[in-house]
């Protein structure tokens, strides 16, 4: 590698953790996007009923997926024109190693940014850049990231924000990769994807989803991409050759996961709830917080170094996330999680008030 990996960043909070768990009603962690809400129970019945599962899977998915895939594209995103679809083994193995699988020699990164969209592009040994979302100030590049809602401030990109992005992808052929992970969870502003604005036209554009929080499958490894057929066939190909498939029984479990909506509605409740409960608290605690429309996270500064915002709420026995994980704009933020169970957080509001 051109490159060298960044040191793991959640070796960086393992002390605050300690000082976390050393209080006397222990440790509530909300550092990471982990969910912790049972899968729900169709979800699990389909999974053991696929169990006895002998053969290969294929790469490209089960027809089944593939067409529950493409139906949830159009009716929930907008998707139109021609496209096509591939499962994935979580989101988060493409996003470190679709640079390599391209070979990407310059990346743009959002400038406060989930960290492996940086890792992934070292991999490749490609120049990762990171960038504003105004799409008219970025230079030419072989491959962009778009993350609405974003991981980490839950910030959603404005319509001529996605177009922008759009038209720099045509301008430059380049592609432009959109991370919409946390699309299902809207609150103050409503996400949409960027395969509603390409008029059809998906061209050098990927939309990106995961089953992880949507349906609590983070423990199967979920997920799936959508766009460009030309370039999919390209990646598919590749990921053929290097034996990235998704297991038989959880290409079955996400095929009915993504054909029911209620579980997503009732999910999406829960961490609106919690968030509703937990801003308050830290505002009264100095906190501002900022944007956090959507997705599971508060984004939230008092103005202080991010560690010392940590170590505030560690001494509180909870653990949150320094903002500097995720680029140095991030410095004095810290990124609050709404994965802990609905007790939890209504515990980490009487120990703030406290």
């Amino acid at each position: 590698m051109r490159g060298q990996l960044p040191d793991f960043p959640w070796d960086a909070l393992a002390p605050y953790g300690d000082t976390a768990r050393s209080h006397p009603q222990g440790i509530i962690d909300l550092s990471q996007g982990t969910p912790v809400d049972p899968t729900p129970e169709f979800i699990q019945q389909v999974l053991r009923e696929a169990a006895n599962s002998p053969s290969y899977p294929v790469t490209a998915g089960t027809p089944e997926l593939r067409a529950a895939i493409k139906k949830w594209a159009v009716e929930r995103l907008g998707a139109t024109g021609d496209f096509d679809v591939l499962p994935l083994i979580g989101s988060k193995e493409l996003v470190a190693w679709l640079p390599t699988i391209l070979e990407s020699k310059k990346v743009l990164i959002p400038e406060i940014a989930y960290p492996t969209y940086h890792v992934g592009a070292v991999l490749a040994g490609a120049e990762s850049i990171p960038v504003a979302i105004d799409a008219k100030s970025w230079p030419t590049a072989d491959l962009a990231w778009l993350n609405s809602p974003s991981n980490p401030t839950g910030r959603v990109h404005s319509d001529a924000e996605i177009k922008a992005c759009i038209d720099w992808s045509r301008t430059n052929k380049a592609l432009l990769v959109s991370d919409e992970c946390y699309l299902e969870f809207a609150q103050s502003a409503q996400p949409v994807s960027v395969l509603s604005h390409t008029g059809g036209d998906n061209t050098n554009i990927l939309a990106v989803h995961s089953l992880s929080k949507r349906s609590s499958m983070a423990g199967y490894r979920a997920a799936f991409m959508i766009g460009d057929s030309a370039l999919i066939a390209r990646i598919r190909e590749i990921r053929k050759h290097g034996g990235m498939m998704v297991p038989l029984p959880v290409q079955k479990a996400m095929t009915v996961a993504l054909a029911d909506d209620k579980h997503v509605a009732e999910q999406r409740a829960r961490y609106n709830a919690r968030k509703d409960a937990l801003r308050p608290a830290l505002e009264a605690a100095g906190f501002t917080i900022e944007f956090s429309n959507a997705g599971l996270y508060l984004w939230c500064t008092r103005n202080e170094d991010a560690w010392e915002s940590v170590s505030w709420l560690a001494q509180r026995g909870i653990l949150a996330t320094p903002g500097s994980f995720y680029g140095s704009q991030g410095a004095r933020h810290i990124r609050v999680a709404m994965t802990a169970t609905d007790a939890q957080i209504a515990d980490a509001v009487q120990r703030i008030k406290a």
